[in-house]
């Protein structure tokens, strides 16, 4: 027996022995053919760069490493001391790596613990140079590795200075100089013994430690900044006197002027698109250290324009609201190219640094602008332009409270494309009540035209009248889709990424999708240009193309909470919203113009749409819209259900003595089946490229728009405004 444990103690130490020699062997291969690249040649700062749509004008940077290099001698003394007493307090006589440190790690790991630091400056310095964050034994093996070769190469001067120009201390700061900006808006070279050991203190975990954080944040950092300051004293870096006046509290930290990047109308596009690079699969660190360039879709010119032209119409519309009127007023512009989806500009505040919400992008009511998407549900249910709808007050079938036109005008019997041009509600609600599930069908048509669905968005007959809300964006993108024939195409602000040696990291794609019949489309362009030439979009019929558009007034009671103009040429689609106050629910009727009682959509809205497409069509060529296919009547039938046409001109609208709204309450009983999924039924016949059908001969010949020299439309009066409240809505 006693032999036995001879041979195996034998044995084993054999084995340790072989493990060893081969370990030792590992290491010495690993170490020779592990080269130390030079700090100063691969070092990048990685900044991403955002540009317009011309790949040449600058917009923005995207970069979390704000950081200017310095010297070793530029440094000051106090922050070479602090740093080793906070995170290596062997710094000058270890070999670059801590034994202790490794095994606290090994530990933790065998007792089945994660991969622990324990690193030294020099280990952190190469991890920040040369390798991930990742938490893997393969990792903190080459660290090691190069650890040791960067300790026998590199002076140590030169790895602490590196080291102190590289690493992060938050607040966007990148290195010992834009770390003392940061925080104390001075040089590093002027930083003072307590602000040195603040920064020392933080860079061990910015977030936990940035006084901005509050008074816990002020607290922890407080407990650091004297465990920093006992081994300042420990080294003899200062006195002991010293070291009790300077841990009694922390340093002052003063006002620090924030980082402009953000500010101004560019930083609510910055925004999109950093968002949209998340959502496009890139990573926070691709986006903000990886060097990215950035291609948008917004154009220069039209970003100017809409800026320019939001600016001067909040002032003008404000300044009728009083001195302080337009600082409560809200105008947003959103603008599209059709066919291609590209966000060509936006506008919806003047500074993104002191609110960050964008008005372009904050949905509201959509009011009579909504009515488009039921034109489309009509017509997909065998309504055509010419179906017959009632244009008087009535009480729908199963409700109490009456539908009314805005004064309370009574209209007689209509047509689809009448309604249209007027805004007229009672026709709307007329047709969803002659639909099987209206509402629903009328949802459809909006999600398939890109809108998706938000607050606001109950089914029930009164749906066309606008309660729903919407983004000016998601307007623009849905009206894009009846520009482009019914071809949805996404909207998006990223035309482009390539990484910094040039290659094409992602392309946008465009390619469109037949969401809507070609001919439907084409339908409900000509009932919307119908609306600019004969309709309440009259204002911008000046502008010297083709245009089809809508208004829209949204009416809560008495007060005007929202008011819309939304339009597309052949190449741009562009929705104007105008909403006032900080939750953008007050009343807009203090801001009419002089003469006006109503902030109408045909007003202001409509004149903002005119100046800001004045400046953004310039040099494109005036492209006339195609020509209708009188879905239902002699092209293609689609729904199974005849409706009735009108053959006789339809009446002119008669006004009630009254002409004030008279408000009322939503409907009692709303009914609200599920949404349905936006997609193409099979039922419905594919449209065709064959030539359109002619016009029906008991209706005149379709007007072509004239192409009058473009000059800024003026205000329309009252009458050329929209319709009713109906407790929620207007045109």
């Amino acid at each position: 027996m006693g032999r036995f444990f001879k041979n195996l103690a034998f044995t084993t130490l054999v084995l340790v022995l072989v493990l060893a020699i081969a370990a030792g062997l590992g290491a010495i291969v690993l170490y020779n053919r592990t080269n130390l690249p030079d700090p100063n040649k691969d070092f990048q700062t990685n900044t991403s760069f955002i540009y317009f749509n011309d790949s040449k004008t600058k917009l923005g940077s995207l970069s979390v490493q704000n950081r200017q290099t310095i010297s070793y001698e530029q440094m000051p003394k106090s922050i070479k001391d602090a740093a080793i007493s906070a995170e290596n307090r062997t710094f000058w006589s270890d070999q670059g790596i801590s034994i202790g440190g490794i095994v606290r790690a090994a530990w933790t790991i065998a007792r089945g613990g994660e991969m622990q630091g324990g690193s030294t400056i020099t280990q952190q310095y190469i991890k920040i140079l040369y390798l991930s964050q990742d938490r893997t034994m393969q990792r903190k093996l080459k660290e090691l590795v190069l650890a040791v070769k960067m300790g026998k190469q590199v002076p140590k001067e030169d790895i602490l200075a590196g080291y102190l120009n590289t690493i992060y201390f938050g607040r966007g700061a990148y290195g010992i100089q834009a770390a003392a900006k940061s925080y104390f808006n001075v040089d590093a070279s002027k930083l003072t013994v307590p602000q040195s050991a603040v920064l020392a203190s933080i860079l061990n975990n910015p977030t936990l430690f940035d006084p901005s954080g509050g008074a816990k944040a002020r607290e922890r950092l407080l407990n650091r900044y004297r465990y920093v300051l006992d081994g300042m004293l420990e080294a003899g870096n200062i006195t002991q006197a010293e070291h009790d006046e300077y841990s009694r509290k922390l340093p002052a930290f003063p006002e620090v002027p924030i980082n402009n990047r953000w500010g101004g109308t560019n930083g609510y596009l910055l925004k999109m698109v950093q968002n949209e690079l998340l959502d496009d699969g890139f990573t926070d660190s691709q986006i903000n250290g990886g060097g990215l360039k950035v291609t948008t879709t917004f154009d220069p010119a039209a970003q100017k324009a809409a800026v320019a032209t939001g600016q001067k119409y909040k002032k003008l519309a404000g300044s009728n609201a009083g001195k302080n009127g337009a600082k409560n007023l809200h105008p947003a512009i959103a603008s599209v190219k059709v066919g291609t989806g590209e966000v060509l500009a936006l506008y919806g505040g003047d500074d993104y640094i002191t609110s960050t919400r964008s008005w372009a992008l904050q949905a509201r009511p959509a009011a009579s602008t909504f009515k488009t998407y039921a034109v489309i549900a009509g017509m997909r249910n065998g309504f055509s332009l010419k179906s017959k709808l009632n244009g008087d007050t009535f009480t729908p079938q199963g409700d109490s409270v009456p539908i009314r036109n805005e004064f309370s005008e009574q209209y007689g019997d209509v047509t689809l494309q009448k309604a249209t041009e007027d805004s007229i509600n009672t026709a709307f609600v007329d047709m969803m009540t002659q639909i099987d599930n209206g509402p629903s069908a009328m949802l459809k048509a909006a999600n398939d035209a890109g809108v998706p669905k938000g607050s606001g968005w109950d089914l029930n007959n009164r749906m066309p009248l606008g309660v729903a809300e919407v983004s000016p964006l998601d307007q623009a993108t849905g009206y894009a889709t009846i520009a482009n024939e019914g071809k949805y195409v996404p909207s998006h602000v990223v035309a482009k990424v390539t990484d910094s040696s040039g290659k094409t990291l992602y392309t946008a794609k465009t390619k469109g999708k037949q969401t809507i019949q070609k001919d439907i489309a084409h339908d409900t362009t000509y009932a919307l240009e119908n609306v600019v030439n004969e309709g309440t979009g009259s204002a911008v019929s000046n502008l010297g193309y083709p245009v089809a558009g809508k208004t829209g007034t949204n009416g809560v009671g008495d007060d005007i909470t929202s008011a819309w103009f939304v339009a597309y040429t052949r190449q741009i689609s562009t929705a104007v919203m105008y909403v006032a106050g900080d939750s953008g629910n007050a009343d807009l009727d203090p801001y009419a113009a002089p003469g006006d009682s109503t902030f109408f959509g045909g007003t202001y809205p409509a004149r903002t749409w005119a100046s800001y497409m004045k400046v953004a069509m310039k040099g494109l060529p005036a492209k006339d819209f195609p020509k209708p296919d009188w879905v239902n009547l002699s092209g293609n039938h689609y729904g199974d259900t005849e409706r009735e046409t009108m053959t006789t001109p339809t009446p002119t609208p008669t006004p009630t003595p009254s002409e004030t709204r008279t408000p009322t309450p939503e409907p009692t009983q709303p009914s609200t089946p599920s949404r349905p999924e936006p997609t193409q039924t099979s039922s419905e016949p594919e449209p065709t490229d064959t030539p359109s059908q002619p016009e029906p001969t008991d209706t005149p010949s379709r007007p072509l728009p004239s192409l009058p020299k473009p000059t800024l439309p003026g205000i329309p009066g009252p009458r050329d405004g929209d319709d009713g409240d109906n407790g929620a809505t207007g045109r």
